[in-house]
């Protein structure tokens, strides 16, 4: 006799977002997917950095690290502030802290 699932069905569906909202999930998800991005995360993660120091610490160009800053900053995952000239660049919130924190602690186990 075949199980029914009926009720399954009904209680996942019912507290399953939008597809809008999964997309966008999905897209924050491809933002962590690239290397030098996820570096300039756990950098940020330590202390706000601007664009010629994270390009010291990474040994890449200050073009590079501004592009991918604008990736993350547009994904809302980088915020700065200006101090004369400089622009420092630091994590968006603790949200962004905790993915890392947590998304770490799971390959490390």
């Amino acid at each position: 006799m075949p199980h029914n699932h009926d009720e399954l069905l009904k209680h996942v569906s019912a507290d399953m977002p939008s597809d809008e909202l999964l997309q966008d999930l999905g897209d924050l998800f491809k933002v962590f997917g690239d290397t030098t991005r996820i570096k300039i995360m756990y950098a940020l993660y330590e202390d706000e950095m601007c664009v010629c120091a994270i390009a010291d610490l990474l040994k890449m160009t200050q073009s590079a690290i501004s592009h991918q800053l604008k990736v993350l900053k547009a994904a809302n995952l980088v915020a700065s502030r200006r101090e004369g000239k400089t622009i420092f660049y630091r994590l968006a919130d603790e949200h962004v802290k905790s993915i890392i924190a947590q998304g770490y602690e799971h390959i490390t186990e």
